[in-house]
């Protein structure tokens, strides 16, 4: 059997038994870094749950599954028989089931389906634990957690509580996974659009805090703050002071100094960089800052984008992670990966586990396999919702316009009763 739950219930006990009745029971934990492609964040780690099962009477020996489907350990151990509740059958474990089918018709097991038990103490419990996953003491060490757990973890830009929702909730199933984001980035770049004002740094820190916090009141999943310059580096302190105690799991600051422009403009628009020392002293002073490990501070260097070569960007990587930054991030306004490829294999000869942060807004050919397999940690989408949205809010306004009404716009509009259940009622 395999089992991703935290919490056990009678209804779990019962089909335990029934298995147990059948031979000696294998149960396959399913790991955390699979638990999160597809369900809510394990509050329990692997390890405390496989001791749960470890003690339930029947279960003969319990294992790690390394995959929804646990095909690895059915082709492992051959069982007689894979046992599972009923309920995969139309949902999106669909896909799941059919994989553990065709594992077992390899050597001749076989499936038993059980009528799947409910509880309602522990649909209860299920919200309650969604529920404090968005506790700041709870959100605020997740990014960590998974940059531990997983190969590559990968954000979505979010702008508002409901883009912020849209990113929690999208899913998509992919062969026998599900895949869906895992954090979430709060550009300034988007920030600022959405008020349509310049990427300058001119919406002030208070404004963006209100922005983080409409995101947090409505969702679960960490967030990655564009800190831009983080300002002077007294000034830096406080703004960590601030996003960690809201619960904010990093903070991305920028080794520019002066006007802020965005990167994309690279060296067509006058910017400065910081110098090495300057910059090691604002990732110390806002490291000094903070009153727990949970939430990190990630240097991006802006050497590749202000075409002051490698070795520039390297001693910056070098010199930040020597400062203590928890992570880099390296930048490129360039069409193909290939510089950001180049970077990371001399950064990874070495530092082996320093998280590497990219943003392939200018090469977004490559794949996320490509990434890890580079030793890139975490990847940012950082302004795809915004720039998709604008084309198609354009297209639904002049259509508005050139017919004089608006029933030529609906065909392309999502009805409001789906926007509506997006959105949570009190309680949910």
């Amino acid at each position: 059997m395999s089992f991703s739950t935290d919490v056990i219930h009678g209804g779990h006990i019962a089909i335990i038994q029934k298995a147990a009745a059948l031979g000696r029971l294998t149960v396959g934990v399913i790991a955390d870094e699979v638990v999160a492609t597809y369900k809510r964040f394990p509050l329990l780690t692997t390890q405390d749950r496989m001791s749960i099962f470890k003690n339930i009477v029947g279960v003969h020996d319990v294992v790690r599954q390394v995959s929804p489907s646990g095909v690895e350990i059915i082709q492992a151990l051959r069982p007689d028989v894979v046992v599972h509740g009923d309920d995969w059958r139309t949902d999106f474990r669909s896909p799941i089931r059919q994989a553990v089918i065709e594992a077992l018709a390899q050597y001749g097991g076989r499936l038993v389906e059980y009528p799947s038990a409910s509880s309602r103490g522990y649909d209860t419990f299920e919200k309650q634990a969604y529920a404090s996953l968005a506790i700041p003491d709870i959100r605020r060490g997740r990014l960590k957690r998974l940059l531990s757990l997983k190969p590559l973890v990968r954000a979505m830009e979010a702008s508002s509580g409901l883009m912020g929702l849209l990113v929690e909730d999208t899913k998509v199933r992919v062969g026998d996974k599900v895949e869906q984001f895992d954090a979430m980035w709060l550009s300034s770049l988007c920030d600022s659009t959405a008020k349509g004002k310049p990427d300058i740094e001119v919406v002030d820190f208070s404004s963006r805090i209100r922005t983080v916090e409409d995101i947090l009141e409505v969702t679960t999943k960490p967030i990655i703050f564009d800190a831009d310059t983080g300002g002077q580096a007294e000034h830096f302190a406080y703004m960590m002071r601030t996003l960690e105690r809201i619960g904010v799991s990093a903070a991305i600051v920028e080794d520019k100094t002066g006007l802020k422009r965005n990167s994309l403009f690279g060296a067509a628009a006058e910017q400065t960089q910081d110098g090495i020392e300057s910059f090691c002293r604002k990732i110390q002073t806002g490291k000094a800052a903070l009153k727990t490990k949970d939430t990190m501070i990630i240097a991006r260097i802006e050497s590749l984008i202000l075409e002051r070569g490698q070795e520039d960007a390297l001693a910056r990587a070098f010199a930040y992670a020597g400062a203590g930054a928890d992570g880099i991030m390296i930048h490129s306004k360039k069409k193909s990966p290939d510089e950001i490829f180049a970077f990371c294999e001399k950064f990874r000869g070495r530092y082996d586990d320093l998280p590497l942060v990219v943003v392939p807004s200018t090469y977004p050919s490559v794949y996320e396999a490509e990434l890890a397999c580079r030793g890139v940690n975490l990847v940012i989408y950082a302004n795809q919702l915004t720039r998709s949205a604008f084309p198609a809010m354009r297209k639904t306004a002049a259509s508005i316009l050139e017919n004089g009404r608006a029933l030529e716009a609906d065909s392309f509009c999502l009805p409001i009763q789906e926007i509506i259940r997006l959105i949570p009622e009190q309680g949910d």
